[in-house]
């Protein structure tokens, strides 16, 4: 078989275990597609070649759409492909896209992928240090954006400059390859080349640069499509932001390996009615959100189950248990928690028909090696580190980090460690904790800021939590809240008295929240808190020998007189 034919069976395989986790993750092996593999050509021309199924419908908040058969946007990327190979995109070079949720997105991927060029989506959020560093550290060559964000890049050098929607001075018109006719050069490429570079989203540090090869990530996504459940014909709805790994996830990779319809609803501000309509006008059949999405969804009302749907999902943070509850009431479905990491496809999830247990992620995908590590003994324990055996094979990892060689796939240890903790229970079952850095002790006692932020958010009054360490002399830490209040809650006694007992009413002593403050929460460009400023801000009080001056402590209430410990 050649390497479209064997990308297939293994495809095929997964679909028709789509409901038997355990057979499939026993039969299941990875595809060999072997030395020479491009999936723009040898799998998506293949299923797009005259097949005039929607490959990609975009709608917008007025009303506007645009659909995109298979066939249709093979012919557009072929175009655009040989047009940018004449703009000078030689292969190897790296092209950074910053687009949104537009057509241009869809079809420059793929045209890059075709002419062997390296990709480097980002999003359109930056502002101009932001693009500056990562031209700079991306070894960017050419640049593909909207003539609005044009003059974010004034000032800077060494790439070519491509404008999609208008003329702009200086810049090549993305416009004119829709009547260019040229041929695609011929090219080969070798599976293990650089195809993608992602940026982490730089939670604790400058964002990372996460390499993914020519097989990595498209291979690698049959995980991705197995977790969604996704299967041909499909219609799929994936709320991601473009420049983001979890959009070529969802919006990418797996439909497109399942030969399913991407559909996006691009909306300025979210509206709970509205995505309800698109969903059962589009017939959508698999759904994933954000938590945060999830969350608003249930502060408003759900309605009916969308008439399609028979597919829920989350990713991106783990979902607290309270919001699975309330949609699995309303509409019937379970939302199937997945994990995984830039670095990786998903790896951990919650399967189709496997039983779930609420909060956690679930169990290994088919083909991925999972341990947990305990990270002082450095051996396999039921609460460790959440690590890839590399020794079982990982083809669905990164090569490595964009100028740090012996990273990823390259590594000399026989672990690719997550940095995330977990818990495995005795069924297989793993549920997520918290990175290695947020977990903290108090009292002798290790305290899970996740667990600890799944039952605050649980309280109406929470809108978002984050938990961090506060330094005690008698405890060594003490659990502190920051909380984002949820509109029509004054930032009061009241209602940090009505927080601070619902916390102590639901978590053991150990880890009930002493200290409360009501904050903006500090995030990164991908919408991810990042804690830790939140722990250096309580450090920075610690040491200056300040308490902080809009902290609610618990021993400021008498009410909670009783329940103290």
């Amino acid at each position: 078989m050649d390497a479209t034919e064997v990308f297939r069976s293994a495809r095929d395989g997964l679909i028709a275990l789509r409901d038997d986790h355990l057979r499939a993750s026993g039969e299941f092996e990875w595809p060999d597609v072997g030395p020479a593999f491009n999936w723009a050509t040898d799998w998506f021309d293949s299923i797009a070649r005259g097949n005039d199924r929607i490959a990609l419908w975009i709608v917008e908040e007025d009303g506007r759409e645009q659909r995109v058969s298979f066939e249709q946007m093979r012919e557009r990327s072929d175009r655009l492909g040989a047009w940018l190979a004449s703009q000078g995109v030689a292969p190897g070079d790296h092209v950074m896209l910053m687009l949104g949720n537009q057509v241009e997105l869809w079809e420059s991927m793929l045209a890059v992928m075709k002419i062997g060029a390296v990709l480097l989506p980002t999003t359109t959020v930056l502002a101009a240090h932001d693009l500056a560093d990562r031209i700079g550290r991306g070894r960017v060559r050419h640049v593909i954006a909207n003539a609005t964000e044009a003059g974010k890049f004034d000032g800077l050098s060494g790439f070519s400059r491509i404008a999609v929607g208008g003329s702009v001075p200086g810049w090549a018109d993305y416009g004119d390859a829709h009547s260019y006719r040229s041929p695609l050069p011929g090219l080969v490429v070798r599976s293990d080349e650089p195809c993608l570079v992602y940026f982490t989203s730089g939670t604790t540090s400058r964002p990372k640069m996460v390499v993914h090869t020519r097989t990595s990530y498209p291979v690698g996504h049959l995980t991705t499509m197995y977790w969604l459940g996704l299967q041909p014909g499909d219609v799929h709805l994936a709320i991601s932001g473009p420049g983001w790994a979890k959009h070529a996830w969802s919006c990418f990779f797996a439909p497109w390996i399942a030969e399913a319809t991407v559909f996006v609803f691009n909306y300025s501000r979210f509206d709970p009615v509205a995505l309800r309509e698109q969903l059962n006008r589009a017939g959508v059949s698999t759904f994933c959100a954000p938590p945060t999405v999830w969350r608003m969804l249930i502060q408003a009302d759900l309605g009916t189950r969308p008439a399609a749907l028979r597919e829920a999902l989350s990713a991106g943070e783990p979902l607290n248990p309270e919001v699975i509850e309330r949609v699995e009431a309303a509409w019937g479905l379970t939302i199937r928690d997945g994990y995984g990491q830039t670095e990786t496809t998903a790896t951990i999830a919650n399967t189709p028909s496997s039983p779930v247990t609420s909060g956690s992620m679930g169990r290994p995908l088919p083909g991925v090696a999972i341990t947990l590590i305990d990270p002082l003994t450095g051996h396999e324990a039921v609460e460790g580190e959440i690590c890839v055996d590399l020794e079982r094979g990982a083809p669905n990892l990164m090569a490595g980090y964009l100028g740090a060689p012996g990273t990823g796939a390259a590594s000399s240890d026989r672990y690719y460690r997550t940095g995330d903790v977990a818990r495995r229970d005795e069924d297989g079952v793993i549920t997520f904790l918290g990175r290695t850095d947020d977990i903290f002790k108090s009292s002798d006692y290790k305290v899970s800021p996740f667990e600890v932020e799944s039952v605050l958010i649980e309280h109406p009054a929470v809108a978002e939590a984050a938990v961090v360490p506060a330094p005690d002399e008698t405890r060594l830490n003490v659990v502190k809240a920051y909380v984002a209040l949820a509109p029509g809650w004054p930032m009061d006694a009241s209602t940090a008295l009505a927080v601070l007992r619902h916390a102590r009413e639901r978590l053991p002593p150990y880890s009930r929240v002493r200290r409360l403050e009501f904050f903006e929460l500090p995030k990164t460009v991908s919408g991810k808190i990042r804690r830790v400023e939140l722990r250096q801000r309580e450090a920075d009080a610690a040491r200056d020998g300040q308490a902080l001056p809009d902290e609610w402590r618990d021993d400021r209430f008498p009410e909670l007189r009783s329940q103290r410990s």
